[in-house]
């Protein structure tokens, strides 16, 4: 707790139960109703396990509880809000994927045997299911104002690291017992939580140095009870701690700490001019000292962020009896201090520690999976004729519209087999660049795909793109109108086939099936510019899929489609013809591009 005038003044309640509040408060009835259990004070009776986080599954939850000490208070002790927290803990662990619960400090508000044994008992919950998780001494559990070096108390007898020796997370601590480390392993990698005693050492910095040093790697969450006093502003402390270990070791890209109040963040640039996230967050001046309020930290590494949420399960479990005034106010908060996101792209974030490596080229042979009719790769520039390595003879040439010129780039799709890809620089009114078509004679120009089809393509646009310019030019498609095939549905002058982007950058897929006389089309959603993509259209004799990122696209068309009408014209890659000419040119780049003729699984599509 801290005793500064300026954090006294109780913050404004935030109202915010919802309906997601509702829903968890009907889990939660049977938490409240055993909370007043009396636990044993060992782990003799703990299970040998229990405790299954998903340790690949790229989303993943780390709790947090800050300062309980009002309910830790000398003749007034109440278990049952922490209790409530930590059963909330494991009955959602699955559901919300929790692999890590901090507290933050001050757990006692006088540091007394008897205060730090009721505590004590409360985490035997998790204990007896091997639940990963870290204390640290703040300053009211210790009563002091000593550095880590104190020596004995009634805390480090209870949350010593002889309580944690065998937990399949705990990492080790310093040799006074008060610093800790915790290594746990979520979205397929090991991160720890650093947990600091309330006043280090001068060996206490050089533990914490020595355990950074040899986890090199890992990402890394600090806990401690004292360091943002509130928005943007350090305690003197927090600034220490600050200089003379956070600014220089980029592995710590999250800082937790209680002691004040209200809650609040910060963020400071490291010595590696990366972003640190400090947070601030500690409950105990609301009504009932905080209620054992938790944090949840939900990581998210396919969104690139952390959505953040605080509530009350113990306030949240009392709902069917009915609650109090107070209660209502606090059963969830929801204001920007207590619930918010935090943006972190964290392949870029921790790259200068932990880069991601990047995936290999992929040998050609390894592509031409049965059935391959032709596969393109430009790992060099495109001069004259560009060779199909599937080794079927359907060879592209280059060529060029009103002087326009072929680009090459060593940039490509992270996934794509092949590194390297062709540069169009397409334009319109007039029309001007360059693009590729198969030769004369190659097999594919007559190709019908009556069992069914797979055509793969890797595309990125550029920031520049324009759709008054560069809308609907093709990325694959072949030439030859439907008017010339004798199909007079729709518009006759529609080319064939082509895979093609719209002026709002969704890819559309649209074709003239052997069975149908008008044009079959699947329609994606915009893509993004200076984005690399992957789009795969599937055939399986029947219907058509169009896919992005392996994903199917929502407008997929029922109706019955075989094949792919021919009249036995060239196809085209960057360009799109309409009435039997030229009409747009790619403007982007074009990686791999493969066609195959039958119908493949998104498993052996080339991205994979």
């Amino acid at each position: 707790m801290c005793t500064s005038h300026a954090h006294e003044q109780c913050e404004a309640a935030q109202a915010g139960a919802g309906r997601r509040g509702f829903l968890r408060a009907t889990a939660l009835l049977g938490a409240a109703a055993t909370a007043s259990v009396a636990l044993p004070a060992t782990t003799a009776e703990a299970k040998p396990s229990g405790w299954r986080p998903d340790p690949d599954s790229r989303r993943f939850t780390l709790a947090v509880m800050p300062d309980t000490q009002y309910l830790f208070d000398g003749p007034s002790i109440d278990k049952a809000p922490v209790e409530a927290s930590l059963r909330y803990l494991l009955e959602h662990g699955r559901d919300e994927n929790i692999v890590f619960l901090s507290h933050l400090g001050d757990l006692t508000q006088n540091g007394t045997k008897a205060e730090v044994t009721a505590v004590s008992e409360a985490f035997t919950l998790l204990d007896r299911r091997r639940v990963g998780y870290s204390v640290l001494a703040g300053n009211h559990d210790v009563k002091s104002s000593t550095t880590d070096q104190r020596g004995a108390s009634p805390y480090l007898d209870a949350f010593g690291p002889g309580r944690f020796s065998g937990r399949p997370s705990f990492g080790g601590a310093s040799p006074d017992g008060y610093n800790t480390f915790h290594v746990f392993r979520a979205a397929g990698r090991e991160w720890m939580v650093l947990a600091l005693d309330w006043r280090l050492s001068p060996q206490g910095y050089a533990w914490a140095a020595d355990v950074l040093a040899r986890h090199p790697g890992t990402p890394v969450v600090l806990t401690t009870h004292e360091l943002v006093v509130e928005d943007d502003v350090l305690s003197a402390y927090g600034q220490q701690l600050w200089d003379r270990l956070i600014k220089d070791h980029d592995q710590v890209f999250l800082t937790l700490n209680g002691h004040y109040w209200p809650a609040g963040r910060a963020t400071r640039r490291n010595a590696a001019g990366n972003d640190v996230h400090l947070h601030l967050t500690n409950y105990q001046n609301r009504y009932f000292g905080g209620a054992a309020m938790i944090r949840l930290y939900r990581f998210d590494l396919d969104r690139n962020v952390i959505d953040v949420e605080t509530v009350s399960p113990w306030i949240l479990g009392r709902a069917a009896e009915g609650l109090n005034e107070l209660e209502r106010q606090e059963i969830e908060l929801s204001g920007d201090a207590d619930r918010f996101t935090v943006d972190i792209d964290f392949a870029e974030r921790f790259a200068g520690f932990a880069p991601v490596p990047a995936r290999p080229a992929r040998p050609v042979p390894r592509m031409l999976v049965p059935g391959t009719l032709a596969y393109w790769r430009f790992e060099s520039p495109a001069s004259g004729t560009v060779r199909d390595l599937s080794g079927r003879g359907n060879d592209l040439a280059v060529v060029t519209v009103a002087g326009g010129s072929l680009g090459w780039s060593a940039d490509h799709h992270p996934d794509q087999p092949g590194h390297g890809s062709l540069e169009f620089q397409g334009d319109k009114s007039p029309l001007k660049g360059a693009y590729l078509r198969t030769v004369e004679g190659a097999p594919l120009n007559s190709a019908t795909f009556e069992n069914g089809y797979t055509i793969e393509a890797f595309y990125r646009l550029p920031a520049d793109w324009d759709a008054s310019h560069h809308a609907w030019s093709g990325l694959v498609g072949q030439t030859g109108t439907g008017g010339a095939a004798g199909k007079t549905g729709d518009d006759p002058d529609e080319p064939l086939a082509t895979l093609s982007l719209s002026n709002d950058r969704e890819p559309q897929w649209a074709m003239r099936p052997l069975n149908q006389e008008g044009i079959a089309t699947n329609w994606g959603q915009q893509t993004p510019l200076e984005t690399w993509w992957h789009l795969a259209v599937v055939n399986d004799g029947r219907h058509t899929t169009l896919y992005v990122e392996g994903c199917p696209v929502v407008r997929n068309p029922k109706a019955r489609a075989v094949g792919i009408t021919s009249v036995g014209l060239p196809w085209l890659l960057g360009g799109y013809a309409y009435g039997g000419r030229i009409d747009q040119i790619l403007h982007g780049r074009l990686g791999d591009v493969r066609i195959v003729e039958r119908a493949l699984p998104v498993t052996s599509f080339m991205n994979h």
